[in-house]
């Protein structure tokens, strides 16, 4: 039965779900930054998922990181599936801006994360899942 990693629960807040992903917003204001997360049991890594998730999965990455860039205008997006800290299979899609906190380097680990507020939580929430869904 699929669970989603404690850490992720934590951090963020759950934004929709498509035919294989859940999709989750990092409650970071700093950085744009959607997380899929496959509904599969026990899976750390993509070459694990059966063949036809790992096209779902691509078509979901691909489908979020137009949403991204349509929605907050980034000047790259980064997409990455790490792991390190997190065994659970999960992709990180990440608007990112020469003048945001941690660029060029990595937003991992860079300083403390800044909570939406509630009303602006709600709304970008709401946006996010019309587009995921429409």
């Amino acid at each position: 039965m699929f669970e989603l990693h404690q850490t992720l629960a934590k951090d963020t807040v759950t934004v929709a779900s498509l035919p294989l992903s859940q999709v989750l917003l990092m409650n970071d204001v700093r950085y744009p930054w959607l997380i899929l997360v496959p509904q599969r049991e026990d899976i750390r890594e993509i070459h694990h998922l059966a063949k036809d998730d790992q096209g779902t999965l691509f078509k979901e990455i691909m489908l979020a990181s137009n949403i991204v860039e349509t929605i907050f205008s980034p000047e790259k997006i980064n997409i990455g599936a790490l792991g390190n800290l997190v065994p659970q299979l999960h992709i990180h899609v990440i608007a990112r801006y020469k003048d945001d906190a941690a660029w060029p380097g990595p937003v991992w680990g860079h300083g403390e994360a800044v909570p939406y507020t509630p009303e602006p939580l709600e709304a970008l929430k709401n946006q996010l899942e019309e587009a995921l869904t429409a």
